[in-house]
């Protein structure tokens, strides 16, 4: 059976500590499988699976996946989290392309969601072994003694970082090492990031992209309504892009907090079937799932350059080239990432040492990339941005009657996704 797209949405994207600062990862993630089922007037009794996903997870709520599923769909739909850092939604909606191309379901609900104004905030191992040393005291002398032994450094709570374990390196800083070796500088970070606010603008201004978004109306009082994305800054310009300081690297570097995705809340979901199931119900097909691939490269190298690995082995399995493609979406983590990423793809040097081909794999007109901006304007919560990425694309390929799409992810511990999109 052939796995098609057949509906998808996503919430607001909301810089973190703004407007969906009070709402969890699992009230994002049902408010946009709510919104799905809603718009694609599928039943939830004929879902068979739920694939969702998360990076920073509740340690109150590991399975995501379920808790969204037992708030939206019948306690009956089984329901699995995956994880796969940047790349989450683009994993769970290949994992639902799996259970329905080898007979395993015929509907699947796949997705992610992320509220990065809810990150754990994690004791000390002192205060942490303490804690439980006095709950299995045996008397409440014996638990007032173990307590007792807690010194005021012991309080002190473990600062969470977006770091490499391995290198303990952070993204940002790969990212500004990234622009160093290969060349990228400030200007042209910084003309990325205005192309992406102001085609992001645009999208939002004509309905093209707040037709893929669920209205919000914000719990408790139901008064306040998110329409659209929070990010986007359509008062920025080069100038006022180039007074930004570097982040990173304070005396050297060009990566700053304009030419970078900001933390962001927000979730989506998509609506998979098989062919035949779609055609009988009379749903309309978006596309499907030509091929994807995942790679990966040594966290100590250039982090980011996992699309570039990746791309060339889902084109391989498509039976396509970079030439067949239309339309293209790229995850902007950093505009350093981004152009580093087009630099690798368009590099027969890069082609023959990283990727043992003779030629370059090229990649689409910088025109016919992220056309309507993407997660440096849009915002990016790492669990949910594969689903917008991937309706974005599908959408636009409609519009323009675009046979093929590719989008690429790039990912923490050096991962890299891409998937190859086709119109039937």
């Amino acid at each position: 059976m052939r796995a098609v797209i057949v509906a998808g949405v996503r919430t607001p994207f909301a810089r973190a500590g703004t407007v969906f600062k009070d709402l969890s990862a699992i009230d994002l993630g049902e408010m946009a499988v709510r919104e799905l089922m809603d718009r694609s007037g599928v039943p939830g009794e004929a879902v068979d699976q739920l694939v969702f996903g998360t990076v920073v997870h509740d340690p109150h709520a590991p399975n995501i996946a379920r808790e969204v599923g037992l708030a939206t769909l019948p306690k009956s739909v089984p329901a699995t989290t995956v994880s796969r850092a940047c790349a989450t939604a683009n994993q769970a909606i290949a994992d639902a392309a799996n259970l329905i191309e080898v007979g395993h379901a015929e509907v699947v609900v796949a997705g992610g969601a992320e509220s990065l104004s809810h990150i754990p905030i994690l004791v000390s191992d002192r205060l942490s072994e303490t804690l439980v040393q006095a709950a299995k005291a045996k008397s409440v002398g014996d638990r007032v003694k173990t307590i007792a032994r807690v010194r005021p450094k012991d309080l002190l709570p473990k600062q969470p970082q977006i770091a490499e374990p391995t290198t303990g390196e952070t993204m940002g800083e790969s990212a500004e090492r990234m622009a160093k070796e290969n060349g990228i500088g400030r200007a042209e970070q910084d003309a990325w990031a205005l192309r992406s606010h102001r085609k992001a603008a645009e999208g939002t201004e004509d309905g093209r992209l707040t037709a893929e978004i669920a209205r919000v109306y914000v719990p408790p009082r139901f008064e306040q309504v998110v329409e659209r994305d929070n990010g986007i800054r359509t008062d920025t310009s080069a100038e006022k892009l180039a007074g930004l300081k570097p982040v990173f690297d304070r005396r050297y570097g060009t990566v700053t907090a304009g030419n970078a995705s900001p933390l962001t809340d927000g979730a989506s979901a998509v609506l998979l079937m098989s062919e035949d199931r779609a055609r009988s119900d009379g749903l309309p097909i978006l596309g499907r799932i030509r091929s994807y691939a995942v790679a990966a490269l040594d966290p100590g190298d250039q982090l980011l350059q996992g699309p570039v690995l990746a791309a060339p082995v889902a084109l391989d399995r498509a039976g396509v080239t970079m030439a067949d493609i239309g339309l293209m979406e790229m995850h902007e983590a950093f505009a350093a990432q981004v152009l580093s990423n087009l630099q690798w793809l368009d590099s027969d040097r890069i082609a023959r040492e990283r990727l043992g081909r003779s030629a370059k794999v090229g990649h689409p007109d910088v025109e016919r990339i992220n056309v309507m901006g993407g997660s440096i304007a849009l915002g990016h919560p790492f669990g949910a941005t594969g689903g917008r990425i991937t309706m974005t694309l599908l959408n636009e390929m409609a519009r323009r009657d675009v046979e093929l799409g590719l989008l690429t992810v790039c990912a923490a511990g050096g991962l890299g996704f891409a998937m190859v999109l086709e119109r039937i």
